[in-house]
């Protein structure tokens, strides 16, 4: 089921307009980052694991067929790694539209990673450790919500469907090789790749 959750957001942790926000991304924000960006940062957040729970039916699948990608699961003391991207409140309208498909803005402490900054100007930023930052988070009860599956029958959902933005299949290979890329072991995300190879 289709949803649109961009009002929602857009009155969801507001900022001034000489803010800078720090965004954590976790599915396609990682390798997919389409959007102005001030600098970027390897980072994760704790009590969460990245699952392909959420349906698409706006990017990698349509309403008849949709697609499965990333959102986050609570688990104690769980570790989820990812990207961090510092940017300005205008670039949260195209992130909410990206987005808007059963996810809400919430806010997280981050953690950083590295030590090194990808940025286009000078900032004390990078000798952060820590800071709070926001996700994009679909929880179990927005309509788009499609849960856990069996790992074939969510790798055969993932080989069939494609969207706007592409066949869904190219979703899950991108994160898997961005995660690889960050040198991060999921086991999920690369049971289901290796999954989606063998059909």
């Amino acid at each position: 089921m289709l949803i649109d959750t961009t009002a929602i957001n857009q009155q969801r942790h507001c900022f001034d307009a000489d803010a800078e926000i720090w965004i954590f991304g976790y599915g396609s924000l990682i390798w997919k980052a389409d959007f102005p960006f001030l600098e970027k940062r390897s980072a994760y957040i704790t009590g969460w694991e990245r699952r392909f729970w959420q349906g698409s039916h706006d990017h990698r699948g349509t309403l008849e067929a949709p697609g499965r990608v990333v959102t986050l699961t609570p688990v104690p003391g769980a570790i989820c790694h990812g990207m961090a991207y510092r940017i300005t409140p205008e670039t949260l309208a195209p992130l909410d539209h990206r987005e808007k498909n059963g996810y809400l803005r919430e806010l997280t402490p981050l953690f950083f990673t590295d030590n090194v900054t990808d940025s286009d100007s000078s900032t004390n930023e990078g000798d952060q450790a820590q800071t709070q930052g926001l996700v994009y988070l679909a929880t179990d009860d927005n309509p788009a919500f499609l849960g856990p599956a069996p790992l074939d029958d969510m790798a055969r959902q993932i080989a069939h469907a494609s969207g706007p933005s592409g066949p869904n299949r190219d979703y899950l290979v991108n994160l898997a090789q961005a995660l690889r890329h960050l040198n991060v072991d999921d086991a999920h995300i690369f049971a289901l790749e290796q999954q989606l190879n063998r059909l």
